[in-house]
């Protein structure tokens, strides 16, 4: 029995076989190696040479090894990485989509004439809940919560239509026209 992945010798052909298939079908380049890291020890190489190839640390390939040998193939599936805990619970953040996407900053009490802002939500946020967010936090809030921004354009409040409509209209011309038509005649 091969003690580097816990397959008896009558079954390493099969084990290699299916991780073949594996590889064939993943697209992931960190499961490759997992993959690979395996498919070495079952053909006989030493975890210095693997180490060689992958350009991982012996700890990390005996980690693949370990898995392998407890769990099969599915021990070496990529788990989700633990990162921080939320600072909102699943309804608060679901107060906040509700909020941004059917109220105005003036329905919270903020100053009329706003849009929504990161800069706004993270402060409504601190104001509803005393909960701190960075502006980059606010922002992957709103990402998260397929909410995307913009920056506002603004459009004057005394503009003439009438002139903003011929503006458009001369312009589309504008287009149409080749560019040397548009230079002035040299003398």
């Amino acid at each position: 029995m091969s003690v580097r992945v816990g397959v008896a010798e009558e079954h390493k052909a099969v084990a290699i076989q299916e991780i073949k298939a594996a590889m064939k079908i993943n697209k992931d380049v960190r499961m490759h190696e997992r993959y690979q890291t395996i498919l070495m020890l079952l053909l006989g190489e030493s975890y210095e040479r693997i180490s060689e190839v992958t350009g991982r640390t012996i700890s990390t390939l005996y980690n693949y090894s370990e898995a392998y040998r407890e769990q099969g193939m599915q021990g070496l599936q990529i788990g989700r990485p633990p990162g921080r805990h939320r600072l909102l619970t699943a309804e608060q953040e679901q107060q906040v989509y509700e909020v941004v996407t059917n109220q105005t900053p003036e329905d919270q009490g903020f100053p009329s004439q706003m849009n929504w802002t990161s800069p706004l939500v993270r402060k409504w946020i601190e104001q509803k809940w005393n909960i701190r967010y960075s502006d980059r936090g606010t922002r992957d809030l709103l990402y998260r919560l397929k909410l995307s921004f913009t920056k506002p354009t603004y459009t004057l409040a005394k503009a003439d239509p009438q002139k903003q409509e011929e503006f458009k209209e001369h312009f589309q011309e504008l287009k149409k026209t080749p560019r040397w038509a548009h230079q002035p005649d040299s003398v």
